[in-house]
């Protein structure tokens, strides 16, 4: 099947990004925006994606459908795309690119292909490819993920592993539970050690003897609070992967714990954009954190 028109669900700061890449390779790239957000419709936009409005409307037009958005909404978008395929006839390829259990890809491999649809198991890692030197690593499994090959820009890498379903997220799931997983455990411990008192002390002491592990953090942090909300279906996500392995699923829960109240301060309620424009270092977010603010 040759994919000449993509859909992608949802231009948020990730899928805006990817977005424009795709289009810049020169696809036709579409996206469905009705009862979307005025933020999300901007940044369609200004990635120049054609809003075509409705969900039948995007399975119509494209061959190929991308789900980049919060976890916790991958299956409902699954099934939006497997109703609009059954109410069209239309029988396109689905690629989930979400933070999912290799468990609820392949639930959601099941619900497209009892449509008619061909899915993709897929996982992002990297920055959103905004900049010259942003380059996402796309990870993608399954007896139809050759055609994301078809996918081709220099700042998207499109890495194949094999055949089977649950591969790509697999390999999602491992990543983040160390990034993500040692980001929260960070702002833990950073908060904790203001509220206790021993903040300047921990800082040094950090510094002099865990400077690469520090510097590290201290990178990340800045730009989590606004996708910390998206950030706690992940960490069930993973928790949820480890469980199905006879492992604890108790680290992430905490993890997703430390996100929910991020998520819940003013911090994490402002945009990407508007974080990004504040310029806050790692230490400044954790201390916000820390005093309530």
């Amino acid at each position: 099947m040759e994919i000449r028109n993509v859909g992608v669900v949802s231009p948020g700061d990730m899928g805006s990004a990817i977005a424009k890449r795709i289009k810049e390779s020169g696809k036709n790239v579409y996206t469905a925006l009705d009862g979307r957000s005025e933020r999300t419709k901007a940044l369609g936009r200004e990635a120049g994606l054609s809003d075509i409005g409705s969900m039948d409307k995007l399975v119509s037009t494209c061959e190929l459908v991308i789900s980049v958005i919060n976890p916790g909404e991958a299956m409902n978008v699954a099934k939006d795309v497997a109703a609009a395929m059954k109410k069209t006839g239309r029988k396109i390829a689905f690629a989930d690119l979400n933070a999912v259990s290799p468990q609820t890809t392949r639930d959601l491999d099941k619900t497209i292909r009892e449509a008619g649809g061909m899915y993709i198991d897929g996982g992002i890692i990297g920055p959103p490819p905004r900049g010259e030197k942003d380059k996402p690593r796309i990870y993608v499994s399954g007896p139809d993920a050759y055609l994301f090959e078809q996918i081709s820009h220099p700042n998207l890498q499109v890495r194949v592993m094999s055949e089977r379903v649950g591969d790509a997220s697999g390999v999602k799931m491992c990543y983040a539970a160390m990034t993500k997983g040692t980001t929260a455990l960070a702002v833990e411990l950073l908060v904790a050690a203001r509220k206790l008192g021993v903040e300047q002390a921990l800082e040094k002491e950090l510094r002099d003897s865990q400077s690469d592990a520090f510097d590290r953090h201290m990178k990340s942090i800045p730009g989590m609070p606004p996708k910390a909300y998206r950030w706690v279906p992940e960490m069930q996500e993973i928790a949820k992967t480890f469980g199905e392995l006879g492992m604890t699923r108790n680290i992430f829960l905490g993890a997703s714990d430390i996100y929910e109240m991020v998520a819940a301060t003013s911090l994490g309620r402002e945009s990407p954009e508007d974080s990004r424009k504040k310029g806050r270092t790692g230490l400044d977010v954790t201390r916000e954190i820390a005093d309530g603010k």
